[in-house]
């Protein structure tokens, strides 16, 4: 599981774009809460995952989101999206 997690960091990272926890989590089949823990520390690379109804990383200090965080408005919210481009 932590494989797969760590595709999908790789993957957002890579597109710097935001996705939601619920996005990610039902990519892998799990509970969001659940994908939190997988997530880990607070770190800019983790940043990109955020909650659904505000868009920002729960949690986290500014210092701990990644700089470009904000560089565009979409917000990838659909589980669809993470596995129609990656090997999950």
């Amino acid at each position: 599981m932590q494989e797969k997690m760590t595709i999908i960091r790789d993957y957002i990272n890579g597109v710097k774009t935001r996705c939601t926890y619920n996005a990610a989590a039902a990519a892998l089949g799990i509970t969001p809460s659940a994908f939190k823990k997988l997530l880990g520390e607070r770190k800019p690379e983790n940043s990109w995952f955020v909650n659904t109804g505000a868009g920002e990383p729960v949690g986290y200090s500014e210092e701990e989101k990644h700089p470009e965080l904000y560089r565009t408005k979409r917000i990838i919210k659909s589980a669809e999206v993470l596995t129609r481009n990656l090997p999950l």
